[in-house]
């Protein structure tokens, strides 16, 4: 157990903000509500990016750019939106600054219309596609950017929730309403298999309540996942906005029939809530634990010894390790890249740019186990004189613990990624096993109550949604219907709530 990290059990709100400070990965910027995410943090970010990317573009997918400031009177034009955000919007309504007399800085001219910092970009978008759009020929239009947004939050707490974060905002039209809808399915999907695949994260797929969907769509899909503390964390959605948009920015098309159309749009995102994810659902008391498939090092080399030539005889061995790992392709074109003695850097894979790390500070071992360990680096290799003598290395592995002996001729690309692809593989049935002793059946009001507050987790239960009876239900319990999960029972049950005979079953769960 690290001392500079509060227990999970005394403090899970104080271990997570441990385990970010521990990693180096965000600090609370001097905005309040805001974070600066540190070289580490943005890392995982770009291996999120990377992935997630290439999964858009594979599914027709293209990026574009679109402006931080948004028209108030955009907004306005969508009343479902408006009312949506308008607690949460930051508002510019002045340009340019000049000096008063007592020599402080004053805002000067008074914007004609004030303009909004990006809380989401519907409206703006949806007045470029107005623009773009004449023919069903145009028909879909499948555009993604990257970019940060504001939404001014009173409680914040580092990449769960902050007034300005990363994300993707998706943003599609098409002709009918059924291709509408089955993109909206698909990158439900997509979001779906990344969680579970590349950040090792189980979720449950399903549709938000009416009370939960969101400003201005039709119906609001979403996955969600289970932390450690038993609470749930939305970690994307995906949404059919129907013609709402269309209809408030006059997106419109000549059809096949040469009759004019309004388009169906959609619009999906994540976010860097998504590292926040990572952290409560895989970290442990010591520190950080990424996944493989996302983790900016995969290998942390730590050479032990204690005389100089001690240090040259396991250089020389820890060299043959690194060609094994990375080639003497990589080995040779790090030369110009090293720096100083302390570290040394080698891509383990360009694509991804994960990289083996060899630490060659001169501190005690025990201090480099601990860097490491904090920095969640899926697997660490021991080099010490007596394994160059065996001919073997000390395979150390952060996800379980485990410690083995490899000799030297084992070592390749092929073995290491033998070695990450069980890690990750060990770490999603870990997480999987984890949600499933946490999911629990409630047949009555009572019993959803008991279970919230000794147990939390998901519980799951016959359930009529309805906005009075979700928000009595949050009052009481601080739990929200988290999703409508696809999987509905075949027969009928009797709400919780209501007493009435229903044939929906929802996931409840207090949340992030």
């Amino acid at each position: 157990m690290a001392k500079n990290i509060k227990p999970r059990a005394e403090d899970y709100a104080q271990w997570y903000l441990d385990v970010i400070k521990a990693a180096q990965l965000a600090d609370y910027s001097p905005v309040r509500g805001c974070m600066v995410i540190r070289p580490d943090g943005y890392a995982i970010w770009e291996a999120i990016q990377r992935d997630l990317d290439r999964r858009f573009k594979e599914t027709g997918h293209v990026n574009a750019y679109f402006p931080l400031l948004i028209p108030q009177s955009f907004l306005a034009k969508e009343a479902a939106h408006v009312e949506g955000f308008a607690m949460e919007c930051a508002v510019v309504t002045h340009s340019k600054l000049t000096k008063r007399l007592d020599g402080n800085l004053q805002p000067a001219g008074e914007l004609d219309e004030p303009l909004i910092v990006r809380p989401t970009s519907e409206t703006v978008i949806g007045h470029m596609y107005s623009q773009w759009i004449q023919s069903y020929r145009d028909l879909p239009v499948l555009i993604n950017q990257w970019a940060n947004v504001m939404r001014w939050e009173m409680r914040t707490r580092l990449f769960l929730r902050t007034s300005e974060f990363l994300w993707q905002e998706g943003h599609t039209a098409h002709e009918t309403a059924e291709e509408a809808r089955e993109e909206t399915l698909r990158m439900l999907g997509v979001y779906a298999s990344f969680a579970e695949d590349s950040l090792a994260v189980p979720v449950y797929k399903g549709r938000k309540t009416d009370w939960e969907r969101f400003p201005g769509a039709e119906v609001t899909y979403a996955i969600e996942a289970l932390m450690q503390d038993g609470k749930a964390l939305q970690c994307g959605t995906s949404h059919y906005l129907g013609q709402n948009f269309a209809k408030a920015f006059d997106i419109r098309f000549l059809g096949r029939d040469q009759k004019q159309h309004l388009a169906h749009t959609t619009s999906w995102g994540v976010s860097t809530r998504l590292i926040g994810a990572l952290i409560m659902a895989h970290s442990d008391d010591d520190g950080l634990v990424l996944p493989p498939s996302v983790a900016p090092v995969v290998v942390a080399v730590v050479p032990i010894y204690r005389k100089s030539e001690e240090k040259e005889k396991v250089r020389a061995f820890a060299e043959r390790v690194l060609k094994g790992l990375v080639g003497e392709e990589e080995i040779a074109a790090a030369v110009g890249r090293l720096s100083s003695d302390d570290m040394h850097s080698y891509f383990f894979d360009k694509v991804t740019h994960q990289r083996v790390m060899v630490d060659w500070r001169e501190v005690r071992p025990g201090e480099k186990h601990f860097h490491w360990e904090q920095r969640g680096v899926p697997l660490r290799l021991e080099i010490g004189p007596r394994d160059v003598d065996a001919g073997t290395l000390v395979l150390k592995s952060r996800i379980d613990r485990g410690k083995e002996t490899v000799p030297i001729d084992d070592i390749s690309p092929a073995w290491l990624r033998d070695r990450l692809g069980a890690a990750q593989r060990l770490l999603f049935e870990r997480a999987q096993d984890f949600r499933n002793r946490n999911v629990r059946r409630a047949g009555s009001y009572d019993e959803l109550r008991r279970i919230l507050e000794n147990d939390g987790g998901f519980v799951r239960c016959y359930f009529e949604p309805g906005e009075e009876r979700e928000e009595k239900i949050q009052d009481e319990t601080k739990a929200t219907v988290r999703c409508i999960p696809f999987d509905q029972p075949d027969e009928p049950g009797i709400c919780i709530h209501s007493g009435r005979e229903t044939k929906t079953e929802v996931l409840f769960a207090q949340a992030y």
